[in-house]
Protein backbone atom coordinates (compact mmCIF):
# COMPACT_ATOMS: atom_id res chain seq x y z
CA UNK A 1 0.00 0.00 0.00
CA UNK A 2 1.33 3.25 -0.43
CA UNK A 3 2.42 5.33 2.38
CA UNK A 4 0.38 8.60 0.90
CA UNK A 5 -2.88 6.54 1.05
CA UNK A 6 -2.13 5.32 4.58
CA UNK A 7 -1.61 9.03 5.57
CA UNK A 8 -4.89 10.24 4.11
CA UNK A 9 -6.38 11.80 7.56
CA UNK A 10 -2.68 12.17 9.13
CA UNK A 11 -1.59 15.71 10.36
CA UNK A 12 1.86 15.58 9.51
CA UNK A 13 5.37 16.72 7.93
CA UNK A 14 7.89 14.89 5.99
CA UNK A 15 11.26 15.22 6.78
CA UNK A 16 13.18 12.96 4.52
CA UNK A 17 12.08 10.90 1.42
CA UNK A 18 8.59 10.39 -0.03
CA UNK A 19 5.24 9.56 0.59
CA UNK A 20 5.22 7.79 -2.89
CA UNK A 21 6.61 4.80 -1.20
CA UNK A 22 5.23 1.40 -0.96
CA UNK A 23 4.35 0.09 2.65
CA UNK A 24 4.62 -3.74 3.19
CA UNK A 25 3.38 -3.83 7.04
CA UNK A 26 3.20 -1.33 9.42
CA UNK A 27 4.90 -2.59 12.91
CA UNK A 28 4.85 -0.91 16.64
CA UNK A 29 7.09 -3.93 17.87
CA UNK A 30 11.01 -3.61 16.69
CA UNK A 31 10.67 -7.41 16.91
CA UNK A 32 8.60 -8.04 14.21
CA UNK A 33 9.80 -5.28 11.50
CA UNK A 34 11.01 -6.72 8.52
CA UNK A 35 11.59 -5.40 4.62
CA UNK A 36 9.24 -2.66 3.46
CA UNK A 37 8.21 -2.19 6.99
CA UNK A 38 6.32 1.39 8.28
CA UNK A 39 7.93 1.26 12.24
CA UNK A 40 6.13 3.63 14.60
CA UNK A 41 8.19 5.11 16.86
CA UNK A 42 5.79 5.03 20.03
CA UNK A 43 6.45 6.94 23.34
CA UNK A 44 5.69 4.51 26.21
CA UNK A 45 5.69 4.41 30.33
CA UNK A 46 8.43 1.87 29.48
CA UNK A 47 10.52 2.57 26.69
CA UNK A 48 11.02 4.85 23.55
CA UNK A 49 10.12 3.75 20.04
CA UNK A 50 12.33 6.17 19.00
CA UNK A 51 15.78 4.42 20.61
CA UNK A 52 14.95 1.46 18.40
CA UNK A 53 15.36 3.58 15.16
CA UNK A 54 19.09 1.83 14.62
CA UNK A 55 17.88 -1.75 15.24
CA UNK A 56 14.18 -1.37 12.77
CA UNK A 57 16.24 1.13 9.79
CA UNK A 58 18.69 -2.48 9.88
CA UNK A 59 15.79 -5.10 9.77
CA UNK A 60 14.43 -3.30 6.46
CA UNK A 61 12.19 -0.38 7.72
CA UNK A 62 11.67 1.83 5.09
CA UNK A 63 9.51 4.26 6.69
CA UNK A 64 9.59 6.21 10.24
CA UNK A 65 6.57 7.21 12.34
CA UNK A 66 7.98 9.96 14.62
CA UNK A 67 7.08 12.57 16.93
CA UNK A 68 10.89 13.67 17.62
CA UNK A 69 13.61 14.35 14.95
CA UNK A 70 15.76 11.27 14.51
CA UNK A 71 18.57 10.08 12.15
CA UNK A 72 18.11 7.61 9.32
CA UNK A 73 19.80 6.89 5.90
CA UNK A 74 18.72 8.81 3.61
CA UNK A 75 16.90 5.78 1.96
CA UNK A 76 14.29 5.84 4.88
CA UNK A 77 11.20 8.31 4.55
CA UNK A 78 10.62 10.12 8.19
CA UNK A 79 7.27 11.26 8.79
CA UNK A 80 6.71 13.45 11.84
CA UNK A 81 3.49 13.76 13.45
CA UNK A 82 2.27 15.20 16.93
CA UNK A 83 1.37 11.94 18.28
CA UNK A 84 2.73 8.53 17.36
CA UNK A 85 0.18 6.71 19.02
CA UNK A 86 -2.31 8.38 17.82
CA UNK A 87 -1.45 8.66 14.07
CA UNK A 88 -1.13 4.88 14.60
CA UNK A 89 -4.85 4.38 15.05
CA UNK A 90 -5.47 6.26 11.49
CA UNK A 91 -2.99 4.76 9.79
CA UNK A 92 -3.83 1.35 11.13
CA UNK A 93 -7.85 1.52 10.18
CA UNK A 94 -6.27 3.02 6.81
CA UNK A 95 -4.09 -0.69 6.44
CA UNK A 96 -6.82 -3.01 7.36
CA UNK A 97 -9.41 -0.60 4.69
CA UNK A 98 -11.42 1.04 7.34
CA UNK A 99 -13.29 -2.30 8.51
CA UNK A 100 -15.20 -0.13 10.88
CA UNK A 101 -17.22 1.53 8.02
CA UNK A 102 -18.51 -1.54 6.96
CA UNK A 103 -20.31 -2.33 10.79
CA UNK A 104 -21.92 -0.67 13.62
CA UNK A 105 -19.51 -0.16 16.69
CA UNK A 106 -21.28 -0.02 20.09
CA UNK A 107 -18.53 1.32 22.81
CA UNK A 108 -19.61 1.07 25.85
CA UNK A 109 -17.62 3.04 28.71
CA UNK A 110 -17.73 3.09 32.63
CA UNK A 111 -16.16 1.93 36.06
CA UNK A 112 -18.40 -1.14 36.24
CA UNK A 113 -20.46 -2.71 34.13
CA UNK A 114 -18.84 -2.60 31.09
CA UNK A 115 -18.20 -6.75 31.14
CA UNK A 116 -21.54 -8.10 31.50
CA UNK A 117 -23.30 -4.97 29.37
CA UNK A 118 -21.17 -6.26 26.33
CA UNK A 119 -22.36 -9.80 26.79
CA UNK A 120 -25.69 -8.97 27.17
CA UNK A 121 -25.91 -6.56 24.52
CA UNK A 122 -24.34 -9.51 22.14
CA UNK A 123 -27.37 -11.98 23.47
CA UNK A 124 -29.77 -10.06 22.30
CA UNK A 125 -28.80 -8.95 19.22
CA UNK A 126 -27.61 -12.32 18.36
CA UNK A 127 -31.09 -13.52 19.57
CA UNK A 128 -32.59 -11.22 16.91
CA UNK A 129 -30.38 -12.68 14.40
CA UNK A 130 -27.26 -10.60 13.84
CA UNK A 131 -24.18 -11.77 14.26
CA UNK A 132 -21.93 -9.67 16.64
CA UNK A 133 -18.14 -9.63 17.11
CA UNK A 134 -17.23 -9.02 20.90
CA UNK A 135 -14.30 -7.19 22.03
CA UNK A 136 -13.73 -7.52 25.93
CA UNK A 137 -11.70 -7.74 28.96
CA UNK A 138 -12.44 -11.69 29.07
CA UNK A 139 -11.92 -12.49 25.75
CA UNK A 140 -12.60 -11.13 21.96
CA UNK A 141 -15.05 -13.14 19.88
CA UNK A 142 -15.16 -13.21 16.01
CA UNK A 143 -17.57 -15.88 14.68
CA UNK A 144 -16.53 -19.22 16.30
CA UNK A 145 -13.36 -18.22 17.49
CA UNK A 146 -12.14 -17.00 21.31
CA UNK A 147 -9.16 -15.40 21.70
CA UNK A 148 -8.25 -14.49 25.68
CA UNK A 149 -7.77 -10.57 25.95
CA UNK A 150 -4.55 -9.14 27.17
CA UNK A 151 -6.03 -5.54 27.82
CA UNK A 152 -9.82 -4.16 28.17
CA UNK A 153 -8.91 -2.51 25.36
CA UNK A 154 -6.42 -3.25 22.61
CA UNK A 155 -3.57 -1.18 21.12
CA UNK A 156 -5.21 0.75 18.21
CA UNK A 157 -3.71 -1.63 15.32
CA UNK A 158 -4.96 -4.72 17.08
CA UNK A 159 -8.12 -3.32 17.50
CA UNK A 160 -8.42 -2.38 13.58
CA UNK A 161 -7.16 -6.32 12.86
CA UNK A 162 -9.68 -7.63 14.76
CA UNK A 163 -12.45 -5.49 12.95
CA UNK A 164 -11.24 -6.61 9.76
CA UNK A 165 -11.48 -10.44 10.49
CA UNK A 166 -14.86 -9.63 12.34
CA UNK A 167 -15.68 -7.66 8.89
CA UNK A 168 -14.72 -10.16 6.40
CA UNK A 169 -16.49 -13.12 9.09
CA UNK A 170 -19.64 -11.56 8.15
CA UNK A 171 -20.53 -9.57 11.06
CA UNK A 172 -22.87 -6.49 11.20
CA UNK A 173 -21.81 -5.33 14.78
CA UNK A 174 -19.08 -4.97 16.57
CA UNK A 175 -19.95 -4.35 20.59
CA UNK A 176 -16.73 -3.27 22.55
CA UNK A 177 -14.79 -1.92 26.41
CA UNK A 178 -13.80 1.08 25.77
CA UNK A 179 -11.47 1.72 28.60
CA UNK A 180 -9.88 5.46 30.02
CA UNK A 181 -6.61 3.96 29.60
CA UNK A 182 -7.58 2.95 25.55
CA UNK A 183 -9.34 6.62 25.45
CA UNK A 184 -6.55 8.08 27.12
CA UNK A 185 -3.74 6.19 24.99
CA UNK A 186 -5.77 7.32 21.23
CA UNK A 187 -6.65 3.04 20.79
CA UNK A 188 -9.85 3.66 20.16
CA UNK A 189 -9.00 7.15 17.84
CA UNK A 190 -10.66 7.63 14.32
CA UNK A 191 -13.40 4.47 15.05
CA UNK A 192 -16.89 5.91 13.75
CA UNK A 193 -18.98 4.32 17.15
CA UNK A 194 -22.41 4.29 16.53
CA UNK A 195 -23.23 4.43 20.14
CA UNK A 196 -21.55 5.06 23.18
CA UNK A 197 -22.51 3.86 26.63
CA UNK A 198 -21.85 5.54 29.94
CA UNK A 199 -22.56 2.67 32.66
CA UNK A 200 -21.19 5.08 36.12
CA UNK A 201 -17.57 6.41 36.90
CA UNK A 202 -16.27 6.25 40.86
CA UNK A 203 -12.91 7.24 41.76
CA UNK A 204 -10.53 4.19 40.65
CA UNK A 205 -7.77 4.04 38.57
CA UNK A 206 -6.05 6.88 39.74
CA UNK A 207 -2.68 6.79 40.22
CA UNK A 208 0.95 7.19 38.78
CA UNK A 209 0.60 4.37 36.32
CA UNK A 210 -3.37 5.18 35.36
CA UNK A 211 -4.57 8.53 35.50
CA UNK A 212 -2.95 11.67 37.79
CA UNK A 213 -6.84 12.48 39.17
CA UNK A 214 -10.58 12.06 39.10
CA UNK A 215 -10.79 14.89 37.10
CA UNK A 216 -8.48 13.15 34.26
CA UNK A 217 -10.49 9.75 34.67
CA UNK A 218 -13.31 11.66 33.67
CA UNK A 219 -12.13 13.47 31.16
CA UNK A 220 -10.61 10.57 29.67
CA UNK A 221 -14.15 8.74 29.93
CA UNK A 222 -16.12 11.47 28.05
CA UNK A 223 -14.00 11.75 24.92
CA UNK A 224 -16.37 8.47 23.84
CA UNK A 225 -19.15 10.97 23.85
CA UNK A 226 -17.08 13.13 20.82
CA UNK A 227 -17.21 10.25 19.06
CA UNK A 228 -20.38 8.62 18.29
CA UNK A 229 -23.79 9.53 17.03
CA UNK A 230 -25.78 8.54 20.05
CA UNK A 231 -24.49 8.48 23.82
CA UNK A 232 -26.64 6.20 25.92
CA UNK A 233 -25.98 7.98 29.53
CA UNK A 234 -27.14 6.35 33.61
CA UNK A 235 -29.21 9.00 34.12
CA UNK A 236 -28.66 8.47 37.96
CA UNK A 237 -24.79 8.68 38.20
CA UNK A 238 -24.02 12.44 40.22
CA UNK A 239 -20.91 12.82 38.01
CA UNK A 240 -23.24 12.15 34.24
CA UNK A 241 -23.29 16.44 34.08
CA UNK A 242 -19.58 16.48 34.32
CA UNK A 243 -19.26 13.47 31.54
CA UNK A 244 -21.47 15.20 29.29
CA UNK A 245 -19.01 18.38 29.21
CA UNK A 246 -18.27 18.97 25.16
CA UNK A 247 -20.35 15.84 23.68
CA UNK A 248 -21.54 15.94 20.46
CA UNK A 249 -23.71 13.02 20.60
CA UNK A 250 -27.40 13.07 20.60
CA UNK A 251 -28.26 12.07 24.42
CA UNK A 252 -30.45 9.31 25.82
CA UNK A 253 -30.63 8.34 29.07
CA UNK A 254 -31.86 5.53 31.22
CA UNK A 255 -31.70 4.18 35.01
CA UNK A 256 -34.89 4.31 38.24
CA UNK A 257 -35.00 8.24 37.78
CA UNK A 258 -38.01 9.57 36.82
CA UNK A 259 -36.39 11.71 34.44
CA UNK A 260 -34.99 8.71 32.28
CA UNK A 261 -35.91 8.18 29.21
CA UNK A 262 -36.00 4.55 29.66
CA UNK A 263 -36.66 3.71 33.46
CA UNK A 264 -36.62 0.85 35.55
CA UNK A 265 -39.76 -0.27 37.88
CA UNK A 266 -41.12 -2.33 40.48
CA UNK A 267 -37.80 -3.99 41.00
CA UNK A 268 -38.15 -7.29 43.12
CA UNK A 269 -35.50 -10.19 44.06
CA UNK A 270 -36.59 -13.27 42.81
CA UNK A 271 -35.67 -16.39 44.96
CA UNK A 272 -36.00 -20.31 44.57
CA UNK A 273 -34.05 -23.78 44.89
CA UNK A 274 -31.00 -23.54 42.52
CA UNK A 275 -32.14 -19.60 41.16
CA UNK A 276 -31.36 -16.15 42.15
CA UNK A 277 -32.37 -13.51 40.13
CA UNK A 278 -34.08 -10.04 39.81
CA UNK A 279 -37.44 -9.17 37.66
CA UNK A 280 -37.99 -5.34 37.00
CA UNK A 281 -41.24 -3.11 34.62
CA UNK A 282 -39.00 -1.46 31.42
CA UNK A 283 -40.75 1.75 30.61
CA UNK A 284 -40.41 4.93 28.67
CA UNK A 285 -40.38 6.61 25.06
CA UNK A 286 -37.29 7.02 23.31
CA UNK A 287 -37.96 8.28 19.53
CA UNK A 288 -35.37 9.47 18.58
CA UNK A 289 -33.32 7.54 15.02
CA UNK A 290 -29.33 5.63 15.75
CA UNK A 291 -29.55 6.35 12.12
CA UNK A 292 -31.74 6.47 9.07
CA UNK A 293 -31.40 3.00 7.64
CA UNK A 294 -33.30 0.18 7.64
CA UNK A 295 -30.69 -1.91 9.94
CA UNK A 296 -30.92 0.92 13.09
CA UNK A 297 -34.08 2.59 12.70
CA UNK A 298 -36.11 4.43 15.19
CA UNK A 299 -36.73 2.61 18.29
CA UNK A 300 -40.15 1.87 19.54
CA UNK A 301 -41.67 4.32 21.03
CA UNK A 302 -43.92 3.86 24.75
CA UNK A 303 -42.14 0.81 26.02
CA UNK A 304 -43.21 -1.31 28.79
CA UNK A 305 -42.64 -4.72 29.52
CA UNK A 306 -41.44 -6.99 32.07
CA UNK A 307 -38.30 -8.56 32.23
CA UNK A 308 -36.35 -11.15 34.38
CA UNK A 309 -32.55 -11.53 34.27
CA UNK A 310 -30.56 -14.66 36.57
CA UNK A 311 -27.78 -11.82 37.59
CA UNK A 312 -29.03 -10.55 41.02
CA UNK A 313 -28.47 -6.98 42.21
CA UNK A 314 -29.10 -3.83 41.58
CA UNK A 315 -26.64 -3.25 39.01
CA UNK A 316 -27.80 -6.44 36.73
CA UNK A 317 -31.12 -3.63 36.43
CA UNK A 318 -28.62 -1.09 35.16
CA UNK A 319 -26.13 -2.89 32.66
CA UNK A 320 -29.60 -4.63 31.82
CA UNK A 321 -31.55 -1.57 31.63
CA UNK A 322 -28.67 -0.28 29.28
CA UNK A 323 -28.58 -3.37 27.41
CA UNK A 324 -32.54 -2.69 26.05
CA UNK A 325 -31.57 0.92 25.80
CA UNK A 326 -28.78 0.19 23.38
CA UNK A 327 -30.77 -2.88 21.09
CA UNK A 328 -34.38 -0.90 20.37
CA UNK A 329 -32.08 0.64 17.97
CA UNK A 330 -31.67 -2.48 15.87
CA UNK A 331 -35.59 -3.37 15.71
CA UNK A 332 -35.40 -6.22 18.31
CA UNK A 333 -38.75 -7.51 19.17
CA UNK A 334 -39.57 -7.56 23.09
CA UNK A 335 -39.79 -11.33 23.23
CA UNK A 336 -35.85 -11.29 21.81
CA UNK A 337 -34.97 -9.19 24.41
CA UNK A 338 -36.97 -10.70 26.83
CA UNK A 339 -35.22 -14.20 26.35
CA UNK A 340 -31.95 -13.35 25.54
CA UNK A 341 -31.73 -11.45 28.88
CA UNK A 342 -33.08 -14.53 31.28
CA UNK A 343 -30.54 -17.06 29.48
CA UNK A 344 -27.56 -14.52 29.14
CA UNK A 345 -24.32 -15.50 30.89
CA UNK A 346 -21.05 -13.94 31.66
CA UNK A 347 -17.75 -15.96 32.64
CA UNK A 348 -16.64 -14.63 36.26
CA UNK A 349 -20.09 -12.68 36.80
CA UNK A 350 -22.22 -13.86 39.60
CA UNK A 351 -21.87 -17.43 38.67
CA UNK A 352 -23.99 -19.89 40.31
CA UNK A 353 -21.91 -23.03 41.89
CA UNK A 354 -23.56 -25.65 43.00
CA UNK A 355 -22.66 -27.38 45.87
CA UNK A 356 -22.60 -30.91 47.85
CA UNK A 357 -24.63 -31.11 51.35
CA UNK A 358 -23.18 -33.56 53.67
CA UNK A 359 -25.29 -34.71 56.24
CA UNK A 360 -23.65 -35.54 59.27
Amino acid sequence: MKLEKLLEHVSYRCLQGSVDVDVKNVINDSRNVEEGSLFFCIKGAVTDGHRYVPDVVERGAKVLVVQDEVKAPADVTVIQVEDTRYAMALISAAYFGYPANEMKIIGITGTKGKTTTTYMVKSILESAGYKVGLIGTIEVIIGDEVIPANNTTPESYTIQEYFRRMADAGCQIVVMEVSSQGLMLHRTAGIPFEIGIFTNIEPDHIGPAEHESFEDYIECKSRLFRQCRLGIFNADDCHLERILEGHTCRVETYGFSQKASLRAENMELISRPGYLGISYTVCGDISREVSGDEEAGAAANDMRMDVEIDIPGKFSVYNSLASIAICRHFRVAEQDIKKALKTAKVKGRVEMVKLSLIHI
